[in-house]
């Protein structure tokens, strides 16, 4: 999230920007303590009420219909739910300049990643985003260690900046950025490994054989 504000309004103050969650499970919960913790200023929503209200009570949060969610005047928009949640029809009604949550699938189509591209509204590709998790499970099962937990957190941010600094140079959503420079990745494995394959043809054409 900090990355994601810091690219499009230049700082990462969390407590200067208002967020919209949808969404407010394990994971949507835990990070509307985060963010209040900084100091944001939160709309929440959740098809179970009960967690609407604890959301309200503990952390002072404002509860929205789920439904009107996306037409909160929000700076920032948080998908913690269901996936496909941005479609054409809700990206019509977004007011927030960034989207970045931890569900996954979060837009409907690469059509939806384009047209935030072109309306100017920042999105933070759910597999970057989600890399957290996988880390956390990693951190679980080796022992926690703090200086590992920061060196991977900052990895994620990392990730992110190159994912926008692409989309910015190349004229695209982020969410094809972030697929080129997987295809890319993917492409310099592929090359790193053929060498060994071919190998034993070359070296037999040498001998002769």
């Amino acid at each position: 999230l900090s990355a994601s504000i810091n690219r499009k309004f230049g700082h990462e103050e969390v407590g200067k920007v208002s967020i919209a969650v949808q969404g407010l499970g394990h994971i949507g919960m835990e990070l509307v303590k985060l963010l209040r913790e900084r100091g944001a200023k939160l709309y929440v929503t959740d098809l179970d009420p009960v967690l609407v209200q604890r959301a309200v009570t503990e952390y002072g949060c404002e509860a929205i219909k789920p439904d009107a969610i996306y037409d909160v005047a929000a700076d920032v928009f948080a998908p913690c739910a269901m996936e496909g949640a941005i479609g054409m029809e809700e990206l019509d009604r977004l007011k927030a300049k960034v989207i970045c949550g931890t569900a996954n699938n979060q837009l409907a189509s690469h059509a939806v990643g384009d047209e935030l591209h072109r309306r100017g509204v920042l999105w933070a590709p759910d597999y970057a985003v989600n890399a957290g998790g996988v880390m956390n499970v990693s951190l679980e099962i080796d022992g926690y260690n703090r200086e590992r937990a920061m060196r991977l957190i900052r990895s994620i941010y990392h990730n992110l900046g190159r994912i926008f600094d692409q989309s910015e140079r190349d004229g695209v959503s982020p969410q094809r950025a972030a697929d080129r420079i997987a295809e890319t990745r993917i492409e310099a494995i592929g090359k790193l490994k053929m060498p060994l394959g071919r190998a034993a043809p070359r070296m037999s054409r040498l001998r002769g054989e």
